[in-house]
């Protein structure tokens, strides 16, 4: 069952749901670790959004999405399983569930029918029984007629009758949509509809937070969003899925998006792991610009630099955030700042800004970088300002046995420009010549892109 999907970035807090109407619904899946949540929400997608494992959670942050079904627009929300009496980093994501249901029009407590009513089930029944939400009864894996019987036993759970369904077969899912859009409140005046989305994010600056594992990623958006929005914790590959928010800022939205650590192919352990990165490398191939988070107590490694050949690649531009600045001392920042500037030279001009995301220390400086970052991004030089310039530029350091006899602009994102010249160019002279371009034109630390066209 195909549907309409488009990646969703709205923070839904109880207090702005409720001083304020929502421009969609939100409909939260909830329930314990490994009953086929993420599952459920790919299914509704209609493709594979969400990173699914056989193994219990796998999903840590709250994963929220935009979706249609029969001409209405909703917002479905994955959270990850709810464990109230587990450790450290199991408070956490039950938190961020918590959260999400706060402030959801409907909750699809999901449990698993192969295995019926656990002491885990009973306890995330009665919390959202507590929460005042409606709550609609998922008992997923009901496979076949055989298990149709073996979801009356949820009815102990006190959430009304359940409905048997197969999210990886896809078997009820359709007859569940249409209960979750009949409960679903009325749509407000002018409110979404399948044509005409309910909110557009082609003004969005969209900005994917990248790194190694346990840099400080994930504190840093929270910091950026000002809330906790993503699962935080000592242990490296908390974060699994991409989690994006959008951010009102003066200067327009941004749309943040948090990603896994990504490491060598070889270090990947698992398919848990190997799946967060592919959404990781997919969020940076959809990203107009993004931060390298580093770990600055660490210095640059041999793994960052890795990563930042494969974000210069993208052809994205790119802010360098040496991060955990506020712990090193006088010797040991230049020290960091001379490395990062060695290591990170083929980076060209990408600014570096220190930070602490822990403190906020420098944190406000990374909007003014990024903005100026999308506009040279965007920049377009006239033709008649290029060749003028060009003419300058050999003027000043002629190309060896060689001339640029033109030149123009062919694109942006990033800047492109075609050099007509009499023979090729060598390496080092178009760095030459990048380097006058970015000077003259002040096209900051945006990547730009020669092409040398042969004419006699």
């Amino acid at each position: 069952m195909p549907m309409n999907v488009a990646q969703s970035a709205q923070t839904k807090e109880s207090s702005s749901a409720a001083s304020s109407p929502r421009a969609q619904p939100v409909v939260v899946i909830a329930g314990r670790p490994n009953v086929g949540k993420s599952t459920l929400v790919n299914r509704f997608l209609g493709r594979r959004v969400t990173v699914v494992q056989e193994q219990p959670g796998v999903t840590r942050d709250r994963v929220e999405l935009d979706a249609e079904w029969n001409g209405r627009v909703f917002t479905v929300v994955d959270t990850g399983g709810w464990q109230l009496g587990g450790d450290a980093l199991d408070a956490k994501v039950t938190d961020q569930a918590r959260r999400a249901v706060s402030g959801a029009d409907l909750v699809l407590q999901v449990v698993d029918a192969s295995v019926g009513v656990t002491n885990e089930d009973d306890d995330v029944a009665r919390v959202l029984q507590r929460a005042g939400v409606p709550v609609l009864l998922v008992a997923n894996k009901v496979d076949n007629e055989r298990r149709e019987a073996d979801v009356w036993e949820f009815l102990s759970l006190g959430l009304g009758d359940p409905w048997g369904i197969s999210a990886l077969h896809g078997r009820a899912t359709g007859d569940l949509l249409d209960e979750i859009v009949r409960r679903l409140p009325p749509p407000h005046d002018g409110a979404e509809t399948a044509a005409e989305p309910a909110r557009s994010d082609d003004d969005e600056l969209r900005v994917a937070i990248v790194g190694r594992p346990n840099v400080g990623k994930s504190t840093l958006f929270n910091r950026l969003l000002g809330h906790d929005r993503s699962v935080v914790h000592d242990l490296p590959g908390t974060t699994r899925d991409a989690v994006d928010t959008r951010l009102d800022t003066d200067e327009g939205p941004v749309r943040f998006v948090d990603t896994a650590g990504m490491r060598r192919a070889s270090r990947t352990e698992d398919g848990t792991e190997y799946y967060a990165m592919v959404r990781a490398l997919q969020a940076l191939d959809r990203a107009q610009i993004v931060l390298l988070v580093i770990d600055a107590t660490d210095g640059v490694t041999h793994q960052d630099q890795r990563l930042a050949e494969r974000i210069g690649a993208s052809g994205s531009p790119v802010v360098v955030v040496l991060n955990k600045w506020d712990v090193l001392d006088a010797e040991h920042r230049r020290t960091v700042t001379d490395d990062a500037d060695d290591r990170l030279a083929f980076l060209g001009s990408a600014p570096v800004v220190k930070v602490s995301a822990r403190t906020g220390l420098g944190v406000h400086k990374l909007l003014p970088a990024l903005r100026e970052a999308e506009e040279a991004y965007h920049q377009r030089i006239p033709t008649g300002e290029l060749n003028r310039a060009m003419r300058a530029i050999q003027a000043a350091q002629p190309a060896p046995r060689s001339r640029v006899r033109y030149a123009v602009q062919g694109g942006t994102e990033p800047p492109t420009f075609t050099l007509f010249a009499t023979r090729r160019l060598p390496a080092t002279y178009l760095r030459y010549v990048e380097r006058k371009l970015r000077e003259q034109f002040d096209l900051g630390p945006t990547p730009i892109k020669l092409r040398v066209r042969v004419r006699s």
